[in-house]
């Protein structure tokens, strides 16, 4: 897996009934292990990097899901419509286990895909990675689908 460093990032603390910001971070923040969502599940962190953009991603967050303790990861991905076989035949077959793994709606106001999954599914993840780990994770894995999808 090759981590890429994210370097240009923008990092809100956001609160999950409000969506009001809390706080902006600075990169600092990404040396937090992810558990720190699982102290403040009323959080979810929203970030903003350029590597993501690269890639038809203008933002992503992560959160805490209050049910299933597990860790959410929800975005936009700019793909077309006709793509959506590929993308669902690539996140069934890259995250692993039996329950539900994603959800996925396409937004025909804003040509992209809503895509939600469950990052403890992904198999390089693991829970005492910090934040920086978890989004170059994110984003090896969303770039794989973007690349596979888009040599179909």
């Amino acid at each position: 897996m090759g981590q890429v460093k994210l370097t240009n990032v923008y990092i809100e603390r956001c609160d999950k009934e409000t969506e009001n910001l809390l706080a902006e971070e600075g990169q600092a923040f990404l040396d937090k292990s992810i558990t720190y969502l699982k102290e403040n599940k009323n959080e979810f962190v929203y970030i903003e990097e350029t590597h993501f953009n690269e890639i038809g991603v203008d933002a992503l967050s992560l959160e805490v899901d209050d049910v299933f303790g597990t860790y959410d990861v929800m975005l936009g991905l700019k793909l077309p419509k006709k793509q959506e076989v590929g993308i669902k035949t690539y996140l069934d077959r890259e995250l692993q286990g039996d329950e539900v793994k994603f959800d996925l709606m396409f937004d025909q106001n804003d040509g992209l895909w809503n895509v939600n999954f469950t990052l403890n599914l992904l198999a390089d993840f693991q829970e005492d990675m910090n934040f920086q780990q978890a989004f170059s994770t994110i984003y090896d894995f969303l770039l794989k689908l973007v690349s596979e999808v888009n040599n179909k």
